[in-house]
């Protein structure tokens, strides 16, 4: 039995539309048949379909075990039953196939036939999507703004596959205009009855990770490493970075000549601010570098607190140090690992001038002057002129 004259050339122009594979087709088709086949004949048949490619012919056989007694008619045939029909080598436990002709199949069962290779077709599509993204979680990849629906942003992949970002992947304050292209983060790929849900995110530290990756090749090469990514999307990033080569400085490998490379990350994501940090091994010093810009003056692990400290700073570096709304510090903290206090240093003033001269007046203030001695001899009355005895 044929399926049509041209069905080479129906193949390879579903290949071209689905993006199937010849195989996943041609098995999807046979499947189908075999569906259809159990509909029109019915009972329980074991039912297996072949299709020559290159012509379009398709056999079709119901699957026989061989045995000593048959319990199940449709899919049981005795040792004598199964000689009978030619087929004189075999022996109990054998299956035998037996080629049927089912040119009445109906247009019952040509629908159902119909349906379940569009069926089958489109699930073999889902795989292939499901397949080809489902390698990628984890990596940046580039989406077309399609549409807002509800909390949730539509990104178009490509012609056939469509991707979601939830309210929480989106960066605060970003504008997702319909049309516009972006880089995405490939959060997670899930199987569902409706087929593949692509999920993506603009928030994720990962997406930073990847565009730091394309832009310094030192970290894509391994001689820079990035130690921890924090992101508060949209506002601002600390990321901890070290070098494997001594030659190699870390900070400036990421910033890039004058700021380009570090530049272009940032524009991506919508200006966010991006603080590289050099990691150190020695958490007091990795504290310091991590508070960056802030100048600190001293740092005090608390003893009876675990991974804690109070770290002070002068007046003047105290908004530097905890950042708008506290974002310098909380960032720095979740960073590093440790919960960080932070204190004013009070300046030590040297004395001035002034000082010396009010201190010396104050030390001759507090010396007796001629009038004070004076008042503390001791007073006495007019003295009685003693006169001569007559």
């Amino acid at each position: 039995m044929k399926l049509g004259n041209d069905f080479k050339r129906v193949l390879r122009q579903i290949e071209e539309e689905k993006g199937l594979s010849e195989e996943i087709i041609v098995s999807s088709l046979e499947m189908a048949m075999v569906s259809a086949y159990k509909k029109f004949k019915g009972g329980n048949h074991q039912t297996e379909v072949y299709i020559d490619i290159e012509n379009g012919e398709f056999t079709l056989y119901e699957v026989y075990e061989v045995v000593e007694e048959v319990s199940n008619p449709d899919a049981e045939l005795t040792l004598e039953e199964a000689k009978r029909r030619g087929y004189s080598d075999v022996e109990v436990g054998d299956f035998i196939h037996v080629e049927v002709f089912p040119e009445d199949f109906g247009r019952i069962a040509a629908q159902t036939a119909r349906q379940v290779i569009i069926q089958k077709l489109k699930d073999a599509e889902r795989q292939v999507v499901y397949e080809q993204f489902a390698d990628k979680i984890g990596n940046v990849i580039a989406g077309t703004i399609f549409k807002a629906e509800g909390d949730q942003i539509l990104i178009r992949l490509n012609d056939k596959t469509e991707a979601i970002m939830p309210k929480e992947e989106k960066i605060l304050g970003e504008k997702y205009i319909t049309g516009s292209l972006k880089k995405f983060y490939l959060l997670d790929v899930r199987q569902t009855t409706r087929g593949p849900r692509i999920i993506v995110s603009r928030t994720h530290p990962g997406l930073l990770r990847r565009l730091l990756e394309v832009q310094v090749p030192e970290i894509k090469d391994g001689i820079v490493e990035i130690r921890n990514i924090v992101r508060e999307a949209g506002t601002r990033a600390k990321i901890a970075v070290s070098s494997l080569d001594v030659n190699v400085e870390p900070l400036g490998a990421c910033v890039g000549k004058q700021g380009q490379r570090i530049r272009a990350i940032s524009d991506e994501l919508v200006g966010e601010r991006i603080d590289i940090i050099v990691y150190n091994s020695d958490p007091l010093k990795y504290i310091t570098n991590a508070l960056s810009p802030a100048k600190i003056v001293r740092i005090e692990p608390l003893l009876d607190q675990d991974r804690s400290v109070t770290v002070y700073v002068r007046p003047d570096q105290l908004s530097l140090a905890i950042g708008k709304t506290g974002q310098n510090v909380r960032l720095a903290a979740r960073l590093t690992g440790w919960k960080i206090d932070i204190k004013i240093k009070e300046e030590e003033k040297l004395p001035t001038m002034k000082d010396l001269f009010m201190d010396i007046s104050d030390i001759e203030a507090d010396k007796p002057t001629a009038v004070d001695l004076f008042e503390d001899l001791p007073k006495e009355g007019p003295k009685k002129k003693k006169g001569r005895k007559k």
